[in-house]
């Protein structure tokens, strides 16, 4: 039976070919043909995807099989706390996505996947959107941030919603990554005393506990990073201004953006091509449409051919997961060049974003909260936050503080000139030093390694970070930034960062999507209570 291909998106770039779709099979029979598949946890977005355009499997019996291993991974066995709550009419969604394919219309190969959501991100539904904080328990907006609109638009099921780190890690220097006051502590599937980092830490590990065929996470400087590295999962920060920011608790307007975290990276770019476009309410996104595309075309293991990739080299990495990594390039056909970093002031840099992150903060977060519907929420500025947090300590303040909040209350302003300077020095500085690199080397992208291994989690303790990081310099310029992962440092994921110039997204993705394939690097994880320490 031909189908009619619903467009998701109104924009120039070529769609996915199809010419034919073959009708869902009952529910029973898509249940029996997953599980002929290997189950929902072997499957990824694009095989689920192929299996819905084929005829194999339908959304329904997909959403069940997810749903399903939640209540048993999340809500119970090994008690991740990754997911806070699933939609209640999940379910219903799936069942429109497989009436409309018997219909005769199909919208792509987003249509009935179903996606996990971090809780700052606004969907449409009885769930408030909390950023993990008992403040905004009554925060139920029932409307759609843009990116999520336009991923309903695609066909896709929103499955719930993912915990956090909460307020995105701003509030304390001592917090604990991936706790919350609204869905606890987020445990690492990897080792389940270990910390999933943050401030994505419940996107990453859903992800890589196969509890959704993709999930998103936003990122302000190492928040989709960190957690994809450590959880053992692909993740990817778009250049800031792809996707819209609008209806998204935020931090700053400077670095903020959204960005799928998945199996794959060929996921990873499906997602991005329908979370992609300009918002005319989201200046950051003026150029978007200009600059989006079908980043799932053009993904080949041939894709480093060519290619000249800068390599920084931390002193600090895992040398003998970059090693090979490094291989692998050049057994791919790249030319791999070693960069020099040393006359980079990160430390400079540091402390401007600081001063930027305070500032915007608290001038963004007031316009959130007094851009809200009436009745919601109470607290219209971050001091409100505050003195609700106060009020509340015997559940909000228990493990740690609010020192960075209380520091940022007391900034003066986005027309304060000393926020101004940190801006033109951060950005100027970071930004200068990625297009130095990409332009006297030569180098199309440079890669680095994302992570430490994660470190256990010890509430009231703080975190403790080990090893490189390499989020900083592409979060403040506001460049691409895409973690594949490298392999394991005594049982615990390591990812690889892959650092393109600003609107080269497609490239990173290609260049991610190559090395992927020939390290087949990723592990999944098998729950253990607890690793032997290094």
């Amino acid at each position: 039976m031909k189908l009619k291909l619903i467009l998701a998106l109104s924009c120039a770039f070529a769609q996915p070919a199809v010419a034919s779709v073959a009708m869902p099979p009952s529910t029973v029979q898509a249940q029996v043909n997953l599980a002929k598949a290997g189950s929902i946890e072997n499957l990824d977005l694009a095989q689920l995807a192929d299996g819905i355009n084929d005829g194999a499997f339908n959304s329904e019996a997909i959403t069940a099989a997810y749903l399903a291993r939640i209540a048993a991974i999340d809500d119970s066995g090994p008690m991740l706390n990754a997911v806070i709550a699933t939609f209640p009419d999940a379910l219903d969604q799936a069942r429109a996505m497989d009436a409309e394919l018997r219909a005769g219309t199909y919208r792509g190969p987003m249509h009935g996947i179903p996606i996990l959501v971090k809780d700052n991100v606004e969907v449409a539904g009885p769930l408030p959107t909390t950023a993990g904080s008992l403040a905004l328990a009554g925060n139920i907006t029932n409307r759609d941030a843009p990116l999520i609109a336009r991923l309903r638009a695609a066909g896709a099921v929103i499955l719930g919603k993912t915990n956090l780190s909460e307020w995105a890690n701003i509030r304390s220097d001592n917090s604990t990554s991936g706790w919350s006051a609204v869905g606890g502590l987020t445990k690492n599937p990897h080792a389940l005393d270990r910390n999933s980092c943050g401030s994505s830490s419940g996107s990453g590990a859903a992800m890589a506990a196969a509890l959704a065929a993709g999930t998103i996470g936003t990122e302000t400087d190492g928040s989709i990073a960190c957690p994809a590295g450590v959880n053992g999962v692909v993740g990817f920060k778009p250049t800031v201004g792809l996707v819209s920011r609008r209806f998204v608790v935020p931090i700053s307007h400077s670095q903020d953006t959204a960005g799928p975290m998945t199996r794959s990276v060929r996921d990873a770019a499906i997602m991005l091509t329908f979370m992609a476009g300009s918002d005319p309410q989201d200046t950051a996104t003026a150029d978007a449409d200009r600059w989006r595309g079908n980043y799932a075309t053009d993904l080949s293991v041939n894709g480093l051919k060519a290619m000249r990739i800068g390599v920084i080299r931390a002193p600090d990495a895992d040398a003998t997961l970059f090693d090979a990594a490094i291989a692998k390039f050049k057994d791919g056909g790249a030319e791999v060049i070693l960069l020099d970093t040393s006359k980079i002031d990160q430390q400079k840099i540091g402390q401007g974003e600081f001063k930027v992150l305070l500032t915007e903060l608290k001038a963004d977060l007031a316009s959130y909260l007094q851009g809200l519907p009436d009745g919601l929420v109470p607290h219209k500025t971050l001091a409100d936050i505050i003195a609700f947090n106060n009020a509340n300590a015997d559940r909000e303040l228990q493990y740690f503080g609010q020192d960075i909040f209380e520091t940022a209350d007391k900034e003066k302003g986005l027309d304060d000139p000393a926020y101004l300077e940190a801006l033109a020095t951060s950005r100027g500085l970071a930004t200068e030093a990625l297009n130095h690199m990409f332009a006297s080397n030569k180098v199309d992208v440079i890669i680095a390694q994302t992570n430490g291994a994660a470190w256990v989690s010890n509430l009231g303790k703080g975190d403790a970070f080990s090893g490189p990081s390499a989020s900083q310099l592409p979060a403040v310029a506001g460049f691409p930034h895409l973690t594949v992962p490298m392999g394991l440092s005594g049982g615990l994921p390591i990812g690889l960062s892959f650092i393109g110039p600003k609107w080269h997204d497609h490239d990173v993705l290609k260049a991610g999507f190559a090395y992927a394939q020939l390290s087949k690097a990723r592990v999944a994880p098998i729950f253990p209570a607890m690793i032997a320490r290094k």
